[in-house]
């Protein structure tokens, strides 16, 4: 068989690729197309018959303030960690990057956190905040660590942020690292040689030249904050009086929860689009400006 043929070529794509399509194919798009069906219907995730209902869910999940608040909520929890979770794994990059005696052992302690479960680590952090620190703020006598922070609606946005901070920084670090040893020594010697200080260097040399890094962060950022879950769910599980509960906990109680699958669908559906939405336009910005630079 000659290899520039159409047969040839095709059966090396099924021979490779055929799969790893065939898995993608029944686990990705299957599952999603008819999820899609779900939203048109009024199905409680149990009985056989799916009464058709056109744009009912659509029309009631847009009528939802309980979903709108928890997207509000989402998004506001989704800018303040992706702002946090990228500077400090710059800076641990930038850290483990400069030379520092045992900087390998560094990289994989602060790599640790990452692969934890987001059910484990929420029920771990929920003992530190409920238990470990109100300990220490009463033997100490500070008022702002002897009572939990989960207990109040501010503090438990607050430490959802934290563990997402502590759980996502060190995955980010690597890919910064990476970026830190894409840029080659030979210009940040000659910026140092035009007088410019370490600081000075890795401001205007480095970091343009690590455009790509951010965009890869920043996406990935965003797209684990928006669809937060586990941790959500063991760390605050929604309360105090429903102040933490993410939007993707709430679509997961609309459809187990409350049994309404299909409103439970299109609620999905609609922070799906969101969130392709914000990743899209955050890579295409990105990646525009690093064809500028």
């Amino acid at each position: 068989m000659k290899k520039n043929t159409m047969s040839y070529k095709t059966s090396q794509f099924l021979m490779f690729a055929g799969p790893a399509a065939v898995l993608f194919i029944g686990v990705v798009v299957f599952p999603f197309i008819y999820g899609l069906y779900l939203t048109f219907t009024s199905w409680d995730g149990v009985s056989r018959e799916k009464p058709f209902v056109g744009l009912a869910n659509y029309i009631a999940a847009f009528q939802d303030k309980a979903y709108w608040q928890a997207l509000g909520r989402t998004m506001i929890y989704s800018v303040i960690a992706v702002i946090f979770v990228n500077v400090v794994a710059f800076l641990l990059a930038y850290l483990v990057t400069s030379g520092i005696k045992g900087q390998n052992f560094f990289r994989a302690g602060f790599f640790i956190p990452n692969l934890i479960g987001g059910i484990v680590l929420g029920y771990v952090w929920k003992f530190v905040f409920n238990r470990a620190l109100v300990s220490i703020g009463t033997a100490i006598g500070s008022g702002a660590l002897s009572t939990s922070w989960l207990a109040t609606t501010n503090g438990a946005m607050a430490c959802l942020i934290i563990v997402s901070v502590w759980q996502y920084a060190g995955y980010m670090m690597l890919i910064y690292v990476a970026g830190f040893m894409s840029v080659s020594k030979s210009l940040m010697e000659a910026a140092q040689i035009d007088g410019c200080t370490q600081s000075q260097s890795t401001w205007y040399v480095t970091v343009p030249l690590m455009r790509a890094s951010f965009v890869q962060c920043l996406f990935l950022t965003i797209t684990r904050c928006f669809m937060v879950y586990d941790v959500n769910l063991s760390l605050t599980n929604g309360e105090p009086f429903g102040s933490s509960v993410m939007a993707a906990m709430h679509v997961y109680n609309s459809a187990f929860t409350y049994r309404r699958y299909g409103a439970g669908q299109a609620e999905a559906l609609i922070l799906f689009i969101v969130c392709a939405i914000v990743g899209v336009t955050q890579v295409y910005v990105g990646k525009k400006g690093e064809v500028a630079a």
